[in-house]
């Protein structure tokens, strides 16, 4: 039983991140390639506007922190801001930070979720994938601020590091990155399984409109408007 759990350990945490993050890619490039039409975010505000900014915009403004806050904090090594800032500090402003923006992300995605589900137009506009990827979302912030009660019990910030080892093991394809999550609290493990699982489900849901993020908008040559006579 014991061997039963190592390897399902170095399944979920040493394979399952390749498995995810290549159907993550492969799969977003092939839907770009033959699914265009459907490559689109499918904005329902046309259809119930009541409260959609504030939804909206709490949600896309905390799951953007939180996105980069994690790939930043992660994946950042240890020695690239130790003479700036120490492991603890930085996991007491990890906790504040990721806790406002997750508290933004839950209400939004909460609010976005209930229009998904009780508003009849939206609804009838929705497809599974759609209702099922937010609902996704809210429980994965969820865990993830149900995480700030365990890591105020250690605020030596040898978690945080603990966890960074283990993404940095698995992006920069070091053996062993299992390992690293070796005797963390399950609602860690929950929190990462269900992060990956998310990746594995983008390609198929109306994430992919991230990748038409209109950076080159703000590169652009100025365009010169001129009034009617």
């Amino acid at each position: 039983m014991e061997s039963l759990s190592h390897h399902l350990h170095i399944l979920l945490f040493g394979i399952y991140p390749y498995i995810a993050v290549s159907v993550f890619l492969v799969g977003s490039l092939i839907r770009f390639d033959h699914g265009q039409y459907t490559w689109k975010t499918g904005s329902s505000q046309m259809l119930s506007s009541r409260h959609m900014r504030l939804a909206s915009n709490s949600f896309h403004i905390g799951i953007l922190v939180i996105f980069f806050g994690h790939l930043v904090g992660l994946l950042t090594p240890h020695w690239a801001y130790a003479w700036i800032i120490s492991a603890g500090a930085k996991q007491i402003m990890a906790i504040l930070v990721g806790g406002i923006a997750g508290v933004l992300c839950f209400i939004g995605g909460v609010m976005l979720l209930w229009r998904r589900l009780f508003n009849p137009r939206v609804r009838a506009s929705s497809s599974a994938m759609d209702t099922f990827i937010i609902a996704l979302l809210v429980v994965q912030v969820t865990l993830g601020l149900a995480t700030i009660g365990p890591a105020l019990g250690h605020l030596d910030g040898g978690l945080m590091l603990q966890l960074a080892h283990w993404a940095q093991a698995i992006a920069f394809f070091q053996g062993g990155a299992a390992a690293y999550l070796e005797g963390v609290g399950w609602i860690y493990k929950v929190h990462i399984f269900i992060g990956l699982t998310i990746f594995l489900v983008f390609p198929f849901s109306r994430l992919v409109h991230v990748w038409s993020l209109p950076l080159g908008y703000l590169f652009r040559r100025y365009q010169i408007v001129r009034r009617r006579a």
